[in-house]
This record gives structure tokens, C-alpha cells and sequence, in this order.
């Protein structure tokens, strides 16, 4: 029968008193066959001595191990583009160095290509990408940044995107409040 072999995994609490497991803790697990063919039952130490034994098929003494915690949701590219986004639309260059690293993450996930790269009167360069999905430009200038610098850029990053960092002060941390009549800037910003 194929359902014989649909055995469930261990539970994190007693079968007979429902209080969850404690990791490290001592427990027993049996396999029962049953009429709907065979069923597993952890049972905490304490509550063993009583634990029914008709139908038991087989049992085993064990740790308990808790599940560890879920992992860290993998960085989401919305994410990263929506900040790009929301930092260029206001054109808050006081951010020039968050700016950059997040179009060279984009660039690295392969959403943004860069496809020139200007040196700007003052010396200064110009790095132009495209959106491969969009076709939008994004003309982003270059900090360029030093070895020394990129810690500091990447803690702030981190930061921005609430890594680490409960999710509500993360959206607070990364998304203030847009000025209702940004000033004017010679700087340039994205092209949609």
C-alpha cells in the first residue's frame, strides 16, 4: 500500500499533553500502525510511562533538535531597485555613494547593463545603464569610491535595506518621506 509509507516528521510537541519540546530535551518516539496504516507519535520523557502501547510497531528514545530558524529571505532585486529608484527620483545626492553600489548590485543580478561610461567636464565620470527589462536609462555618477570607503558604503546599504534590521525600521530607515517640491538639481536622474 502506498500510503504505508507516508510517515510524518517529528512534531515540537507531545502527543499526550501537547506542550512543545524544549531543544536538547529527551524524547520518545514510536511508529503505530494504525487503520489508516502507520502513524509516528513523539512523546516528551515525563509523559512516556503513560504513553498508550497497543499498535506500537516500533519505538526509539531520542534528542529533540529545534528547527533552526528560518533563513534570511534572500535579497529581493524590487528592493534594491526600488530604493535606486526612490533615492534618483528625488535626486538626493547626498547619497551618491548608496546610489552607486545599488546600481552595481542591479548590474550584477544582470537588471541594469551599463552602456557608457562619460567623463564629465570637471573630471568627474558619468556611468549610463539601461534597464534590460524597461529600456530605461539611468545615468549615475561615479563616486569613485576607495577600498578604505566601502565598508562604511556597504553598512549603510545594509541598513537601507533591513538587513538585520526589524522589517517596520527598515521601510522607516529606507523610505523617508519624499519633499513635496524637491529643489531643483543639474544633476542628472533617470530617463523613463
Amino acid at each position: 500500500m502506498s500510503q504505508d509509507w507516508v510517515i510524518k516528521s517529528r512534531a515540537h510537541a507531545c502527543a499526550i499533553s501537547g506542550e512543545p519540546f524544549t531543544d536538547g530535551a529527551t524524547i520518545y518516539s514510536t511508529l503505530n500502525r494504525g487503520g489508516e496504516g502507520f502513524e509516528r507519535l513523539d512523546i516528551c520523557e515525563a509523559h512516556w510511562p503513560d504513553a498508550p502501547r497497543d499498535g506500537i510497531v516500533s519505538f526509539w528514545r531520542t534528542v529533540y533538535q529545534a528547527p533552526p530558524p528560518p533563513a534570511q529571505e534572500p535579497l529581493k532585486k524590487e528592493t534594491v531597485e526600488t530604493l535606486l529608484r526612490q533615492y534618483m527620483s528625488r535626486e538626493d545626492y547626498s547619497r551618491i555613494n548608496v546610489v552607486y553600489i545599488l546600481t552595481v548590485m542591479l548590474e550584477r543580478k544582470r537588471v541594469l547593463i551599463e552602456r557608457d561610461v562619460q567623463r564629465k567636464d570637471d573630471g568627474s565620470k558619468l556611468r549610463i545603464y539601461e534597464h534590460k527589462q524597461t529600456g530605461e536609462i539611468f545615468t549615475v555618477p561615479d563616486p569613485e569610491l576607495r577600498l578604505d570607503q566601502l565598508e562604511d558604503v556597504q553598512k549603510e546599504v545594509n541598513e537601507l535595506l533591513g538587513i538585520g534590521m526589524p522589517a517596520a525600521a527598515a521601510i522607516a530607515t529606507a523610505a523617508p518621506a519624499a519633499p513635496e517640491n524637491p529643489p531643483a538639481s543639474n544633476e542628472p536622474s533617470p530617463a523613463g
